[in-house]
């Protein structure tokens, strides 16, 4: 009996020892990590006076709100946040970051900005005297965007009060965020009214991530769409549109690569380069915003996958 209960206290202690080990093992691949903190095109999900079919679901109670496309970066051992693009539901994005990721004691660290289009900088008024009345919070910014804040009210405030101190960034000059996280800009073509359009190449300690929410068409782009996903771990790119003929109006106005072009221009790739792939910046039209979808469904069977609010990526 009493060799019985050794083995069993050997065997206790064994598993303690591996669950332990598991446990910080996982806990190792998320100490670095890119969570997804919205999905939807500049205007939200459901948008503004929409009773079309797309948004009544939302409305009957049958499809939950979606915030707008962001990306949040976490890194635990450094206790630092980072917000990808200032969207108009940066108070629920940021609050997430604290409550379900890190309080680090600072609303966030660090606000990488990827254009001058509604959604992806208007946030930044809530940084002001209006609102929170931040205290130099780090904005990385493109040459173009610098110059649009600065002389541009009411943002031109933010810098003048220094609720926002501007980090200016150039294409392709990768800036270290700490010793093992860095951030490289890649310039992109896009309807620049106001600034240039860029996309996001993220390097962790193991995996490395690439945002691009915005750009005209995948031709358009002196880069090769194919090798810059082979390049990395995850792609997070531009899902606007899911095909041609969504909206009732000209769409080459408002040029996005279909979610149809984007499947069909990976046809041929391995099953592991679609895998990289995960489609985000839906707008409301777009079918695969919702929580399921045939059509969705039938993009998944290829290997394609779909950003979703909460999924967390380990760098």
């Amino acid at each position: 009996m009493k060799s019985f209960q050794i083995l069993c206290l050997i065997f206790t202690l064994v598993l303690c020892s591996c669950n332990s080990s598991y446990e910080k093992d996982k806990q190792e691949q998320l100490d670095q990590y890119i969570t997804i903190l919205g999905i939807a095109q500049d205007a939200g999900y459901p948008q503004i006076n929409c009773e079309k079919e797309c948004c009544k679901p939302y409305y009957e109670g049958n499809e939950k709100k979606k915030l707008i496309s962001c990306l949040g970066l976490v890194d635990l051992t450094s206790k630092q946040k980072f917000l990808f693009d200032a969207t108009p539901d940066i108070s629920e994005q940021t609050q997430m970051l604290k409550d379900q990721h890190l309080d680090n004691g600072s609303l966030i660290d660090g606000v990488f900005l990827t254009h001058a289009h509604i959604g992806h900088y208007t946030g930044l008024m809530n940084l002001g005297k209006e609102a929170l009345g931040s205290s130099q919070v780090p904005v990385y910014v493109m040459p173009r965007m610098k110059m649009f804040l600065e002389t541009n009210g009411p943002w031109s405030q933010l810098v003048l009060l220094n609720n926002i101190e501007l980090k200016p960034l150039k294409k392709d000059s990768t800036i270290y965020i700490n010793r093992t996280l860095k951030v490289t800009p890649l310039l992109v073509p896009h309807r620049d009214e106001y600034s240039e359009t860029v996309g996001y190449k993220i390097k962790g300690k193991n995996k490395t991530a690439l945002f691009i929410p915005d750009i005209d068409k995948w031709e358009k782009w002196d880069r090769n769409i194919i090798e810059e996903v082979k390049k990395v771990d995850y792609a997070f790119v531009d899902a606007s549109f899911f095909r041609d003929g969504e909206l009732k109006r000209d769409m080459t106005k408002i040029p996005h690569p279909f979610t149809t072009e984007t499947t069909t221009l990976f046809e041929n790739e391995s099953v592991e380069t679609k895998n990289k792939i995960y489609f985000i910046h839906f707008n409301h039209t777009n079918p695969a915003i919702k929580e399921r979808h045939r059509l969705k469904d039938s993009i998944r069977n290829l290997g394609f996958r779909f950003a979703k609010e909460g999924d967390n990526f380990g760098l």
